[in-house]
């Protein structure tokens, strides 16, 4: 199969990059070339960031029904591919083909909402101590919005940046992962095609010295970015310095906590669920498990029974449950950690890898299972590993599996299993995470509800939902007078 040439979108056109080489790689057959160009440049950057500052005043003075239909006509559009873009993400990403045929789904979805949440009042009136006056409260667009979008959600999470950001009235200067440019260039042809005028969206390409380069732009006048915590801080200082606003959805080391009365059942299949979907790379993964000890010998085994059940492989085959991880690296550094905990005796479990695994050269590795010492739980308890990798702890009271929960600098998701409604109201009221899930996986995220953490998990204003608006407007109170 002929690779994709990559390009890039900036003022309106499709234009070759004149940075460095990129190559795109199937995750599942590494020998396989998705797509391959060139990224951006500083002079690539500079240019979208100056056609979306002068695209912005036209933009924002466009009714805000009109911005909505583009959104409509895109999503549209986006249905209308599903099938064929999910190939090329399961393809890209190495994410099960049942899950990108969801996740391309989702994109529209959310389009759909923010072009509809655009017809929702927008503004507030107070009253004034003055004889003859009103007070308003308005929303207007930020401006040139920077922003920087991950590999595991590739098309669901710009979208959900980009759909309220161009709604509001913002330009955006886009620059997705480096490892899948197809499922953005997807997005930004949807958008096109919907009749979004030009330099409105501008989609730059590449490494680390693009995103750094938006981020320094002068042209830009906020930053939204989802990734690791580390990288997250560092531009959040930097933009600090100027005064800018950055919106940071960033790392999770994200437990579930099973307590003594839980559905054992629903329990099992839950943390396989919110562990083991998408080869564990997601912020809300479930990577720690803490369980009652009353019931903890009967959850592990039954755990480990359906570990030794889950399908993996190439993620375009028919019936996979775990894909490839995104890329060798990734992979050496999750299998690295496996032997290491294998070397220190922990206890625990692995699923099998099939032969095909092997013999395709792609980036598997094996969902795993260790129990921790609880004196020393060591990198599998503390790091966000972002792979298909679970640490176990036991407790003797639901106290102390709260506390263990809390138990991270990392605040995003949890998950708690119980029957009863205290407990369930205990979790929610102590457990210091932005997402709690009570008898579901604590990975996932619905469009219509704010989503973000605390702690070292996020930085800035949530994302989804009417909180959305947050970040991408700004307010200004008017004294009117006649």
């Amino acid at each position: 199969m002929t690779p994709i040439a990559l390009q890039h979108f900036i003022d309106g056109e499709w234009l070759r990059g004149t940075g460095e080489p990129t190559v795109d790689r199937n995750p599942s057959r590494p020998s396989d070339v998705v797509a391959e160009g060139r990224g951006a440049d500083a002079a690539d950057v500079d240019r979208a960031c100056v056609a979306a500052r002068a695209a912005f005043d036209g933009w924002r003075r466009t009714p805000a029904r009109a911005r909505g239909e583009i959104l409509v006509r895109a999503a549209a559009i986006i249905d209308g591919r599903r099938d064929e873009w999910a190939q090329e993400l399961a393809r890209e990403e190495g994410k099960t083909l049942e899950e990108a045929r969801a996740e391309v789904l989702h994109a529209a979805n959310i389009l759909r909402f923010h072009a509809q949440s655009i017809e929702h009042p927008s503004g507030e009136v107070f009253e004034s101590p003055t004889r003859g006056e009103r007070m308003l409260v308005v929303r207007r667009p930020v401006g040139v919005i920077g922003a920087i979008t991950p590999f595991n959600f590739p098309i669901s999470i710009p979208a959900w940046k980009i759909g309220p950001a161009l709604v509001w009235g913002n330009t955006v200067v886009w620059k997705p992962a480096e490892s899948v440019p197809v499922l953005a260039m997807r997005l930004a042809q949807a958008l096109e095609q919907s009749g979004l005028p030009r330099g409105v969206l501008n989609l730059v390409g590449g490494g680390a010295a693009v995103g750094e380069a938006i981020v320094s732009h002068p042209e830009v006048d906020a930053v939204t970015f989802t990734g690791s915590t580390r990288v997250g801080r560092s531009i959040a200082a930097s933009l600090a310095a100027r005064g800018v606003p950055f919106q940071g959805e960033l790392g999770g080391k994200n437990a579930a906590l099973v307590l003594a009365d839980a559905d054992m059942e629903v329990a099992v299949e839950q943390v396989m669920i919110g562990a083991f979907r998408s080869a564990g790379q997601k912020c809300t993964a479930t990577s720690r498990v803490i369980v009652h000890a009353d019931i903890a010998d009967e959850f592990l085994e039954r755990l480990a029974g359906r570990i030794q059940q889950v399908v993996v492989g190439d993620a375009q085959g028919d019936g996979i449950e775990v894909g490839p991880v995104i890329d060798a690296r990734s992979q050496s550094r999750l299998m690295a950690a496996i032997e290491r905990a294998q070397r220190q005796g922990r206890p625990g479990f692995r699923a099998q890898l099939p032969a095909s695994c092997a013999s395709s050269g792609g980036y598997f590795v094996p969902p795993a299972v260790f129990e921790v010492d609880p004196d020393e739980p060591g990198e599998l308890w503390t790091d966000e590993l972002f792979g298909p990798i679970i640490a176990v702890r036991r407790v003797q009271t639901t106290a102390a599996g709260i506390e263990l929960a809390n138990d991270s600098e990392y605040g995003l998701s949890t998950a708690v299993f119980t029957r009863g409604i205290g407990a369930a109201l205990e979790a929610v009221e102590d457990i210091r995470a932005g997402v709690v899930h009570i008898n579901s996986a604590s990975a996932g995220a619905d469009l219509h509800v704010p989503f973000g953490g605390v702690k070292a998990s996020a930085f800035g204003p949530k994302e989804q939902g009417g909180a959305a608006r947050d970040f991408f407007t700004e307010t200004a109170t008017v004294y009117m007078k006649g």
